[in-house]
């Protein structure tokens, strides 16, 4: 027969982990929790102002590739569509990974965010030579920005503290 736990309906703590929660996540970590889901909604933001540029997209490419003909130059836009909506996609459900994983504490997801930054400081670069719209641009430097200020943020001192507590609980 089963018989309900003295004081209540909740089983008692496991032995080994009483005594021993989470404490709350440091200023640094929110702030890089907000800053993340600020490019969430960036990324998506983002595949609109993509969008902007859409009108002379056909013609730049067709003048990048004067050999290719009106079909192909129309599948190149195309693919190009599609590039933006996926890229933007991706970026937010990074983001959004990211500022969840981090947010618990998860000392492995600082660095798969460092990497990513990383990776997008040299599309950065890459980019520079490009012929990305003016607007397109500026906005793709904003969200490096967001990026740029997260990053400081989850290696803050607080911050390493707060993954190093993470460890000792596993």
């Amino acid at each position: 027969m089963y018989q309900p736990y003295p004081g209540g309906a909740q089983a008692p703590e496991p032995s080994g982990m009483s005594g021993m929660s989470r404490s709350p996540a440091p200023v640094s970590i929110t702030r890089a929790v907000r800053l993340m889901y600020a490019g969430a909604a960036a990324s998506l933001i983002g595949i609109g102002i993509d969008f902007i540029g859409i009108g002379r997209l056909k013609s730049r490419i067709a003048n990048a590739n004067p050999k290719l003909t009106a079909a192909q130059v129309t599948n190149a836009e195309h693919v190009a569509i599609g590039l933006f909506i996926a890229s933007g996609l991706i970026g937010a459900a990074l983001w959004l990974w990211m500022a969840r994983a981090n947010g618990d504490g998860k000392s492995w997801a600082r660095i798969v965010a460092t990497v990513l930054f990383a990776i997008d400081t040299i599309a950065q670069f890459v980019g520079l030579g490009g012929s990305l719209a003016t607007v397109g641009r500026v906005f793709s430097i904003l969200v490096w920005l967001i990026g740029l200020a997260t990053i400081v943020l989850l290696w803050q001192r607080t911050s390493t503290e707060y993954f190093a507590e993470g460890k000792r609980q596993y």
